[in-house]
């Protein structure tokens, strides 16, 4: 409900504009007229006269000063304008009224009160005092005298019929809501029906639980406009709301009647034959209004989608919005709104092949909607998709040039296509825009990825300022871990820490065959060559997992220990496995490391 009164700016604005020529004359004036002579051939009275013009003068031209200063919106100013006046006359009821506006407009509603009690006390039959002081009771929730003045008001005449609903509304501040029910109908006695009147009255009576009176109120509307489906379909919703369905159908049908073509009256019918587990019916509703060529396509889809949220976990029924969904998404190939109300339904069905293609398209007809991209780019990633998430983003950018999450996509597609200063590049930007505001996680996201690309641009320094960032947020980062260690011991570069790291990895996954590798790695290259062949051939159990390269690092580690004919054989393997080194040839042809 907004806050009450709600067409007060105006009404104070008549109130101290229309009222103060007469009030301040009034006031001005003086109480009787003297006729005397001073001084010989003196006329006092007109010297007396001419001083009370005077004073008149002075006094309308400061509180017209003080209208000016309010109208600019400079409070101060035209308090001070009005104080002048009241200093001469505390009893101007239209100045104290004026003050009491400035100090409500600025919010100081203790101090604008005893200037508009003033002005009320002053001249009752002023409304537009009653209504500011009013206005000023309410805001200290001193509602039983706000509504005192309300009532007084308008047991003056039909012509303050209107402040009735003002009236209502202080009732229902102070948790009477019978009272405004009471209010809202003298309105409607006065002024005759008025539609928010009666929503109004339907949200007290269904608060109330009183369902048939909120129900009654619907008809009244209905009755007003018996040619307008509208009032019939709001009706029906408020009967659906409260389970009478039954009920509901009766009024959808009588708007049907009026209006054949009415998509909300199918989707409603849909809904309501959904409940009673009649989905044939369900579908024909649906299909009639998808069938409407006078409706355009994105609104179709938006019907679509409201039906989807109503088919909860039903299997049938999310089979049959998706089969209608594609059916329309086939029908109108070229909006934007179908094919992202197809790509949800296919995500939410696990879908994803299909949902990133009508994404990818969505995206193709309107490229403004940043929903689109941001789940474009996730299933790109999702499903390893490297070519089209650096094609994506790269588009995305261009739409959306500050947006982090899409450098970050950005950065990681380069990243792994092996373009280390554009991944840089876009790295670097997401974390200027996103690690300000993000979450740890995407700091560590955007760190860890940086350590690789600097890695790879030979920038060891940054690499591992990167990587040493993300383990002091997070000692147990496995990527960082495998990377970093790994990274370290190809460059034979503190090879303790590499040890340290890869070997805290291995705790944490005994058996994972990638990990085991890099562990092994750091070994040979620290030349313990026993304790490298002891993790590989553990990393060798996981079957399902080794790569060229583990099996190569196994021949590598049996020809330092003095056994290169094991060796010949396992770089033979690896090079059948796929996956080895630029050097498994020379390797296999030398039979040498």
């Amino acid at each position: 409900m907004n806050t009450l009164p709600l067409f007060y700016t105006n009404r104070r604005l008549l109130g101290w504009m229309g009222g103060f020529g007469l009030a301040l004359w009034v006031c001005l004036s003086p109480a009787s007229a003297q006729r005397r002579r001073d001084k010989p051939g003196v006329d006092t009275t007109l010297a007396k006269s001419a001083s009370t013009t005077t004073v008149r003068m002075e006094a309308e031209t400061q509180f017209t000063e003080g209208v000016r200063y309010m109208m600019t919106d400079e409070p101060t100013k035209a308090i001070a304008q009005f104080g002048k006046v009241l200093q001469k006359d505390p009893n101007n009821a239209a100045a104290q009224y004026a003050t009491a506006n400035v100090l409500l407009k600025t919010g100081k509603i203790a101090e604008a009160l005893p200037h508009a009690t003033k002005a009320y006390s002053l001249d009752g039959q002023n409304k537009f005092y009653a209504l500011l002081l009013a206005e000023l009771y309410v805001k200290q929730k001193r509602y039983s005298e706000a509504e005192a003045l309300y009532e007084k008001l308008i047991k003056k005449g039909p012509e303050n019929a209107e402040y009735g609903v003002e009236l209502a509304a202080i009732y229902l501040f102070n948790e009477k809501p019978d009272k405004a029910l009471e209010a809202y109908s003298n309105v409607e006695r006065e002024l005759g029906l008025n539609e928010e009147i009666t929503r109004q009255k339907q949200r007290i009576y269904l608060k109330q639980n009183k369902i048939d009176k909120a129900i009654q109120e619907a008809e009244k509307l209905v009755a007003s406009e018996p040619s307008d489906p509208d009032y019939l379909l709001e009706g029906a919703e408020l009967l659906i709301a409260n389970d009478r369905s039954d009920q509901a159908i009766t009024w959808i049908d009588k708007a049907l009647k009026i209006s054949p073509d009415l998509p909300q009256a199918h989707v409603l019918l849909a809904d309501i034959y959904r409940k009673k587990g009649d989905m044939a019916r369900v579908t024909k509703e649906l299909n009639q209004v998808l069938a409407n060529p006078n409706l355009e396509a994105g609104l179709k889809a938006r019907i679509l989608s409201s039906y989807v949220g109503m088919t909860g976990e039903s299997p049938t029924a999310q089979k049959d919005a998706l089969g209608m969904a594609q059916n329309l998404a086939k029908t109108s190939p070229n909006d934007p709104k179908t094919q992202v109300m197809l790509a949800d339904l296919l995500m939410q069905q696990g879908k994803k092949v299909e949902a990133r293609d009508a994404y990818a398209k969505a995206a193709r007809l309107d490229g403004s909607i940043y929903e689109v991209w941001g789940a474009l780019l996730q299933l790109d990633g999702e499903l390893n998709q490297i070519d089209s998430l650096l094609v994506h983003s790269e588009k995305a950018l261009e739409v959306f040039p500050t947006q982090g999450l899409f450098w970050y996509s950005n950065g990681s597609a380069n990243l792994f296509k092996r373009k280390y200063q554009q991944a840089v590049d876009a790295l670097e930007e997401s974390k200027k825009l996103l690690v300000a505001s993000s979450k740890g996680d995407l700091q560590k996201g955007i760190d860890a990825q940086l350590g690789d690309a600097y890695n790879g641009l030979g920038d060891y320094t940054k690499s591992d300022e990167a990587y040493e960032a993300v383990l002091k947020a997070d000692p147990l980062n496995d990527y960082v871990l495998n990377n970093y260690s790994y990274f370290l011991s190809l460059r034979k570069a503190n090879l303790p820490r590499a040890q340290q790291l890869a070997q805290k990895l291995v705790e944490r996954h005994p058996t994972n065959a990638t990990y085991l590798d890099t562990y092994a790695w750091v070994l040979y290259v620290a030349k313990d060559y026993t304790k490298a062949r002891q993790y590989l051939e553990k990393a060798l159990a996981d079957t399902a997992n080794v790569s060229g390269t583990i099996i190569e690092h196994y021949g590598d580690v049996l020809y330092q220990l003095g056994q290169p004919d094991k060796a010949l054989e396992q770089w033979k393997n690896a090079k059948s496995k796929g996956g080895a080194s630029s050097d498994i040839d020379k390797k296999i042809a030398t039979g040498k490391m």
